[in-house]
């Protein structure tokens, strides 16, 4: 028999240990919220909501109520028909309590009650439950209303009778407990965009949502539905044709719908739903639609003379430029990746999609003769300025540049070669750029300085990119090169910091910046390879002591911490050319000392709007924006 080792812990039957209830929720909550910081907090609300939005889809509800209150709770009623509360005929327990507090209990998974739904694992309203600090369930069915309460998944007292109704719904009232997560305070801003989302997803639907903290009520009805979401997306931009193309069908148990309308921009903005979740990683319904828009255009243009004889036909990117859409389906069993559900996994729904929205867009083009030129057009001239841009990259490799055969020449590389230690500065202005090489660390920091502001790629094609100078130096010193040639594989630096100046040009600078990797680099953003460092406005010095302050009112506090002005000389840094190489590197580029915000995108939709708001073409969306926000300014530097 085998001894075991001095000092190694026994490991026997005792050693397995069963996380009875919800405790394996509580113990590993990641496993199904994704993560415990503000991402898997609004999940909680999700959570909830979709359970609301599939009575919708049963038909059953057409008002969903959302409250944060100053308590830190949440609540979701609706005018569904209400959770069960009888016993269970085979489990002997109350209904409600079952579906509140045992893992994998639910009516979604033989589709009688619901024949499509949000909801998958039966984890949903469980794991809300379980991390919460208390929930209440009061529910409205055969006249009376039912109450239950828990506190941290525990139900604490037997369901009660409280009083009689004469309608049917469920309200959920939960405070997310700060035990287990990270952060426990709502955003309006992302909960109000969700519920916006389901409006316009459920048409039939009306959503009111109130903060108590703030006072704010909106309340959400789209009955135009997908179609008025492509209007709303597209607000910004100089649409094609009015109004949207709207297909609807169904291919087996499949429902389809989707809308679509082309801008005379440059850019993609392309948004897919399977049973109202927001797949935001894609998937096969995707690849469909993708499919059929590439084999309908090319049908179109060869049959109308657009292509002709064996001439190169058009690409999925050039058809899809300028293109907004939003693809619905509903799947009776859907297979997605994960409990947060990014992306579809069903096979049989590309198929269903491609067939589906090829036949029906085909008919939608004979009908409309002008929308399919104008496409087509569009089409044909992206697809020549591919061709330009190939040849422009041709040139640039001929030159020993994207084989990383000759880096840009004013970059200062570092001697690191381990792209996880190394970083890349973006630094505005030769002056700036010299200090910053100055004060750099030369083992793992590089030093890209820019020279003036870099061109908007908003309003630009690839191939007229690639004859900017700067944008391919930048592409260069990165080294994963632009859209469908992007290979994460290839970055030179796990950190992009963007240096600009504390001033309007040095944001500027930053949203040029911000636009090019968020719309030909996207994996830098999706990856958290993108940063902006945080220079001082002010060098406050009274006898020896040195302080810096990043704002006024850190600027009022060091003041007086320093018992007021007498004796203090303040500098206020205009520009990082103001400060010395030490002073840079002491206040913003030496790791431990220095401030940085990571660059992140948890809203593609609300990003994508405001890079046409800002950066686009139209100007009245612009003058519209910035009246509405002026309030919110603060260091404006005049």
């Amino acid at each position: 028999m085998a001894q075991q080792a001095v000092g190694t812990p026994a490991y026997d039957a005792s050693s397995i240990q069963i996380l009875e209830g919800l405790t394996a929720v509580r113990r590993r909550p990641g496993m199904y919220i994704g993560s415990t910081d503000a991402r898997g907090l609004h999940h909680l609300v999700w959570e909830v909501v979709e359970n609301s939005i599939d009575e919708v889809l049963a038909g059953a509800c057409t008002d969903i109520g959302v409250t944060l209150y100053t308590d830190g709770s949440c609540s979701v009623v609706d005018n569904g028909r209400g959770i069960p509360v009888e016993d269970h005929p085979k489990y002997h327990r109350p209904t409600l309590e079952i579906v509140m507090t045992v893992l994998h209990a639910g009516s979604k998974f033989d589709r009688t009650a619901y024949k499509v739904s949000g909801g998958l694992h039966g984890v949903g309203v469980h794991v809300v439950n379980a991390l919460s600090e208390w929930c209440e369930i009061r529910v409205r069915r055969d006249g009376k209303e039912y109450l239950q309460r828990y506190e941290r998944g525990t139900p604490v007292a037997p369901i009660q009778i409280v009083g009689e109704s004469d309608g049917t719904g469920t309200t959920t009232r939960f405070k997310p407990d700060a035990t287990v997560l990270e952060t426990v305070v709502f955003d309006r801003e992302t909960i109000g965009r969700r519920l916006k989302e389901l409006s316009f997803l459920n048409p039939g639907v009306t959503i009111r949502f109130q903060d108590e903290r703030t006072g704010a009520d909106e309340t959400f009805h789209h009955g135009g539905g997908i179609s008025e979401y492509v209007e709303d997306l597209n607000q910004a931009s100089n649409a094609l044709f009015k109004p949207p193309i709207y297909l609807h069908t169904k291919r087996d148990s499949t429902d389809i719908e989707v809308a679509i309308q082309y801008n005379d921009g440059y850019n993609e903005t392309s948004l897919a739903f399977v049973n109202n979740i927001n797949t935001v990683d894609g998937g096969t319904h995707v690849v469909g639609l993708r499919a059929a828009l590439t084999r309908t255009l090319n049908d179109y243009a060869r049959s109308r003379g657009f292509l002709k004889g064996d001439k190169e036909g058009l690409t999925g990117e050039d058809v899809r430029e300028g293109l907004t859409s939003v693809l619905s389906v509903k799947v009776l069993e859907p297979q997605f990746e994960g409990q947060t559900k990014a992306k579809l996994g069903n096979s049989e729904v590309k198929g269903q999609v491609e067939s589906a929205v090829n036949e029906k867009l085909a008919e939608y083009l004979e009908e409309h003769p002008p929308v399919g030129q104008s496409l087509v057009i569009k089409a044909v001239q992206a697809s020549q300025a591919r061709e330009a841009a190939r040849k422009a990259r041709e040139l640039t490799r001929r030159k020993g540049l994207l084989e990383g055969g000759g880096l840009p020449g004013k970059l200062a590389d570092c001697h690191s070669r381990d792209p996880a230690e190394c970083e890349l500065f973006l630094v505005e202005g030769d002056s700036a750029g010299g200090t910053a090489k100055q004060g750099r660390d030369r083992e793992f920091q590089a030093i890209l300085p820019l020279r003036g502001k870099i061109l908007n790629v908003e309003k630009a094609r690839l191939d007229k990119m690639l004859e900017n100078e700067q944008i391919r130096s930048l592409i260069t010193a990165i080294g994963i090169g632009i859209g469908d040639e992007q290979d994460m594989e290839n970055l030179r630096y796990h950190k992009i910091i963007l240096m600009t100046d504390a001033d309007v040009d040095g944001a500027h600078i930053r949203t040029l910046l911000l636009t090019l990797f968020y719309r030909k680099m996207p994996g830098l953003i999706a990856e958290g390879r993108v940063y902006i460092a945080q220079a001082p406005l002010y060098r406050i010095q009274k006898g020896a002591k040195i302080e810096y302050a990043y704002s006024d009112d850190e600027r009022d506090a060091r003041l007086a911490e320093l018992g007021g002005m007498k004796g203090v000389t303040i500098q206020r840094y205009k520009g990082l050319g103001e400060m010395n190489a030490e002073q840079l590197a002491e206040t913003t580029m030496r790791p431990g000392a220095r401030t940085l915000l990571k660059v992140t995108v948890d809203d593609a939709v609300r990003a994508n709007e405001l890079f046409q708001i800002l950066m686009g073409e139209e100007v009245e969306p612009r003058r519209q924006y910035i009246q509405a926000h002026a309030v919110e300014v603060t260091n404006l530097d005049i």
